[in-house]
């Protein structure tokens, strides 16, 4: 009797297609959310999708900014010789590591970007009191962010996703002075960005990777998220 050997693929052609459908569901969906957000935020349909396809790109790309020192005790074994043999012995050591801390182009500099070019247009045409509300809303948006963020050993800083975009949202409707929009957006921006990532600075370092990334997650990263979900709850 012969051996038969049966091949069965890891995925199969109806399955590819059914994956490749959802994700161009989700595509077409999750760029319509973002869109229809800055479109709230007046920025123009095409510059609007030209943002979204740059974050979308831009979240695999990392620009190192800084590079910090850190020290951490680690185990070691030395040997110690008593007539003749030799006995291992573990004693505690300090050991250096440097940690790189970079910046996410999708995940960081678009959203901040797009809260400064809002910031600007508020100078542009003599919106002081808004722009007097909006740092107040990104000082107790930054507060409420290092209150709940929580740096994860071996993860990163790590917060509830959806409570900075529901204070943001609350901010932009007390503190909106007509434009609650951008004071949400703005507001739930670089209030993650500084509240969970700058103001955690010295805390980064220590969490035992040898990069970390501010907004590495791309599209999906808080900074970009809050500040989406601010604006479309609005």
């Amino acid at each position: 009797m012969r051996n038969r050997h049966i091949i069965i693929p890891p995925v199969s052609l109806p399955i590819l297609l059914v994956i490749g459908i959802l994700f161009v569901i989700v595509f077409v969906f999750f760029s319509s959310i973002v869109m229809a957000a800055f479109g709230k935020l007046g920025i123009p349909p095409d510059v609007a999708y030209a943002l979204f396809i740059f974050a979308l790109v831009g979240s695999f790309l990392n620009i190192p900014i800084a590079e910090e020192t850190s020290y951490e005790p680690v185990l070691r074994v030395r040997e110690v010789r008593f007539f003749g043999i030799s006995y291992p012995v573990p004693f505690f050591d300090w050991a250096e590591r440097r940690v790189i801390i970079a910046i996410n182009v999708g995940g960081a500099l678009v959203p901040v970007s797009v809260s400064v070019y809002e910031i600007f247009r508020m100078v542009h045409f003599g919106q002081w009191g808004l722009l007097f509300n909006t740092f107040l809303a990104v000082i107790i948006a930054s507060l409420f962010s290092h209150a709940v963020a929580r740096p994860v050993r071996g993860l990163g800083v790590a917060m509830p996703t959806f409570l900075p975009p529901i204070i943001a949202v609350m901010l932009g409707w007390l503190l909106g002075d007509g434009n609650p929009n951008a004071v949400a957006y703005i507001s739930g921006t670089l209030g993650v960005l500084i509240g969970a990532d700058l103001m955690n600075w010295n805390r980064i370092k220590n969490l035992g990777a040898p990069m970390v990334s501010i907004g590495g997650a791309g599209t999906f990263d808080g900074i970009f998220l809050a500040g989406i979900i601010a604006v479309f709850l609005v």
